[in-house]
């Protein structure tokens, strides 16, 4: 991701391709009544057929995924005109080939002696497509351009401007960031507001594609059988839509007390350093002083919220910086005579690019210590680890399986020298590593048991970075174990772990309303910020009209990748956590616990991705876990020293907000 939390998982397109490659399109039928009076003979042959459907559609995606994969890589790292059309023509052939498979599919409703992982390919085949494509050729094949552009205007997004200096600039993504990141403390909220509004007006041209991108999966939702898109996307956890529906509302019950004693605190800091005028004492925060374009992860704000000063180093970033720096004066030292402008440029980029694949290893090596392989060398000679100088790409964080052999995997970034890059790293890495401990399985099943668990294999990595760790590998000095040092600790991981759970389960919520109808095309602004305001207790650092199309400028809703498995895998890597500590026979308070090494753990680990989806989702929970059920008590186990420390801190102050202020 260009510089996000670690909430990337595939790009727009490649999630396309999963969605089609893995044939996740359709409903379940009544059975047919006839169904009882067949033959035994012709049952017999109908489970056949049905054996036959599911190797035919595996083959299918052997020995189309390379070809396909190419297409949709080129369009995110070649971002032009042909690279477009190329992506649109691939989508649209996959579509075209969903539509078909899923109609076949239908003959195998009510049909007995299917195998029982015959019967688990089928019902994939019919309860989990993220684009549903309607069966009228020239709908289908509006609905794979319009794929392509909203995803190529994310990636091609500028904004231009006047700068102080009077010059007319032109920005990209990541340098808007800097500005909104705001890592000093030193822009004022007029300069962030003026930044944020930039980025935001770039989805301006999308909104009306988005409300007929909406439609057209809505058309071809239900020719399946579904009411609208979103609740075939609630229909994908081996549940019901109204039962995933409650688990949602039950995982964020638990959690929110976390975000709204943090919330409290952090608009009580931002008051006093802004003023009333700014920040209110009770109401809602302005979204751009948040340290993060989307507001999604507060991270950057620690320095503003450190509750005891100097206690133990973190910053994670200053090393990584300085590391970069070391890379580029070696590089400039070996140049003989004084280099030109252009020279200087090639050598920053090479300095660049080091860095980014001294982060990538260390990451590896992290995965490698439990047992597992290290990447294949095709990795490292294909991924994209920093931005291209020579054209526009999309940065977003994505990580990529080319071959059901898993000889070509690879990721996409544009790496800074920073923590909030190096974690992601690892949670990229996350998703290698579940392709390669599945690469057993059959292509069916050759996904995350469900998606929550694809999103929280690298985040649980990174929960055993600890302090310690971190000092042991070289990032930060002067540790300290102290109570004083957890609360700090505590501070800066909640800033991105706790404050994400409320965006991570809206941004569904937002588009979910907008497929049933209760959000409408002329409210797509208003609703998200009703939104925005009820679960994060956030507002606009701007007047904003029907004009603007705010949630377009969150790359999942042009890319169409479905969100709530980022809040279920917000919950998920914290009861990994627990699970893996306590196979290492880790006896401490859960945040201090670090698996690396443990070959215990990584077999615990690698016997649950060794799954996919073979299983529905609690089989493979309970493998690991020893229950069938998501919880959050793990993760109000991780912060409970920082909890105590906030009941404090916010006592005689008035918490929560009034999200219609």
């Amino acid at each position: 991701m260009t510089s996000l939390t670690p909430i990337s998982s595939t790009l727009s397109l490649r999630a396309v391709a999963a969605a089609a490659l893995g044939l996740l399109a359709a409903c379940t039928r009544p059975a047919d009544p006839a169904a009882s009076a067949v033959p035994e003979v012709k049952q017999a042959v109908a489970a056949a057929d049905a054996d036959q459907f599911v190797a035919d559609i595996n083959q299918w995606r052997e020995a189309n995924l390379p070809r396909l994969s190419a297409a949709f890589w080129l369009a995110s790292t070649y971002i032009n005109d042909d690279s477009q059309l190329l992506s649109a023509k691939a989508t649209e052939e996959m579509l075209e080939y969903v539509t078909k498979k899923v109609g076949e599919s239908r003959r195998f409703a009510g049909v007995d002696g299917i195998s029982k992982p015959t019967q688990r390919a089928i019902d994939l085949v019919k309860l989990g497509s993220t684009l549903p494509a309607p069966s009228d050729p020239a709908q289908r094949e509006e609905l794979a351009k319009l794929a392509a552009k909203l995803e190529a205007n994310y990636g091609a997004g500028k904004w231009c401007h006047t700068n102080a200096a009077g010059q007319n600039e032109c920005l990209r993504l990541q340098e808007i960031e800097a500005i909104i990141n705001n890592v000093e403390l030193k822009n004022t909220p007029a300069q962030m507001a003026e930044a944020w509004a930039g980025w935001h007006a770039t989805a301006k041209p999308i909104r009306k594609d988005y409300q007929r991108f909406a439609e057209l999966m809505n058309v071809g939702a239900k020719e399946i059988g579904f009411a609208n898109t979103g609740e075939l996307w609630r229909g994908g956890y081996d549940m019901s839509a109204a039962e995933f529906d409650g688990e949602v509302e039950r995982l964020w019950g638990q959690v929110k007390p976390l975000y709204e004693a943090l919330h409290c605190s952090v608009r009580s800091k931002l008051n006093e350093k802004y003023g009333d005028a700014v920040v209110p004492k009770d109401g809602l925060i302005p979204a751009q002083l948040l340290g993060n374009m989307w507001a999604q992860s507060w991270g950057n704000l620690y320095p503003l919220m450190e509750p005891y000063q100097g206690v133990s180093s973190l910053d994670v970033s200053a090393s990584l910086k300085k590391m970069r720096d070391d890379e580029l004066s070696k590089i400039k030292a070996a140049f003989k005579g004084k280099p030109s402008v252009v020279q200087l440029a090639d050598m920053e980029h090479q300095a660049d690019l080091a860095m980014a694949t001294r982060m990538t290893r260390i990451a590896e090596d992290f995965y490698t210590s439990l047992g597992m392989p290290k990447l294949p060398d095709s990795f490292w000679t294909k991924s994209q680890l920093v931005q291209p100088r020579d054209r526009d790409v999309v940065c977003h964080a994505s990580a990529w399986d080319f071959d059901l052999q898993h000889d070509d995997v690879r990721i996409k970034m544009c790496i800074e020298p920073d923590e909030e890059n190096l974690t992601t790293i690892h949670h990229e890495l996350g998703h290698i590593y579940y392709y390669l401990n599945y690469k057993d399985q059959p292509p069916m099943f050759q996904s995350g048991a469900h998606d929550g668990f694809h999103e929280a294999i690298g985040d649980t990595v990174t929960l055993s970075l600890t302090p310690k760790h971190l000092q042991t590998i070289g990032l930060v000095s002067d540790v300290k174990q102290d109570e004083r040092a957890v609360i700090n600790e505590q501070m800066k991981l909640a800033l991105d772990k706790i404050t994400f759970l409320p965006w991570g389960k809206l941004v569904d919520q937002w588009r979910w309303r907008v497929f049933d109808g209760q959000i409408a095309p002329d409210q797509y602004n208003a609703g998200w910020w009703k939104l925005r305001a009820a679960y994060q207790g956030l507002a606009p650092p701007l007047a904003r009209s029907e004009d603007d199309f705010d949630a377009g400028a969150k790359y999942h809703i042009p890319a169409n990748t479905p969100y709530t498995r980022y809040f279920l895998a917000f919950i998920l890597q914290f009861q990994f956590q627990k699970a893996l500590c306590d196979a290492a026979g880790f006896e401490g308070p859960l945040h201090q616990c670090d698996i690396y090494g443990n070959a215990e753990a990584g077999q615990r680990f690698m016997a649950m991705l060794a799954q996919g989806q073979s299983q529905p989702w609690q089989d493979t929970l309970e493998k690991l876990t020893g229950t069938r059920q998501m919880d959050a008590s793990a993760i109000i186990e991780y912060f409970s020293p920082l909890m105590k420390y906030l009941e404090e801190q916010n006592k005689g102050k008035t918490c929560g907000w009034n999200p219609g202020a």
